[in-house]
């Protein structure tokens, strides 16, 4: 019903510079500096991964796939069942309000004086560029989960919700 994948892009650019580097290199030094060619491929190598961790990290912790009985975020699944339909609805209309203050702001407010909502997806913050969506299941556990598009993500899941309420 609903998928969010990072983009690809930034990871794409940086391999495709890396590889072009490494192999113009290579035209000019191989075969008799082997040694040094290898040397800086791995030097260049680190900091190829310095600037891709980030988008892999993304990718893995960030993702979201959303279909007729299964919320996945990152690492973890959550039936929608376990989803409570109200807070869904909550959210979605705290996403819809015209912008007057930050879209996390308004939707982490109502838990003041609880337990904070927990990050789902394996992830340690939600990263820049996203905002965190805020749901709770029906034992009242509070769930952030970060999101390019919230008012997508929250319109899918509540029709979901409302297909599993049906069924």
């Amino acid at each position: 019903m609903y998928r969010e994948r990072p983009s690809k892009v930034w990871s794409l650019i940086c391999v495709s510079l890396y590889v072009a580097g490494v192999a113009w290199m290579g035209v000019d030094s191989l075969p008799e500096d082997l040694g040094p060619w290898l040397a800086v491929s791995a030097l260049f190598l680190l900091l190829l991964l310095a600037f891709t961790s980030v988008p892999v990290s993304k990718y893995f912790y960030n993702r979201i796939d959303l279909d007729h009985t299964t919320l996945r975020v990152g690492r973890e699944r959550f039936a929608l069942t376990d989803l409570d339909p109200a807070s869904v609805t909550a959210a979605l209309h705290r996403a819809q309000q015209p912008p007057g203050r930050p879209f996390a702001a308004a939707n982490t407010a109502h838990w003041a004086g609880q337990r904070p909502p927990r990050l789902v997806g394996g992830g340690w913050a939600v990263p820049m560029g996203m905002d965190s969506v805020t749901i709770a299941t029906r034992r009242g556990e509070g769930l952030s989960v970060p999101s390019r598009d919230p008012e997508a993500f929250l319109t899918a899941l509540a029709s979901a919700l409302t297909l599993q309420h049906q069924a």
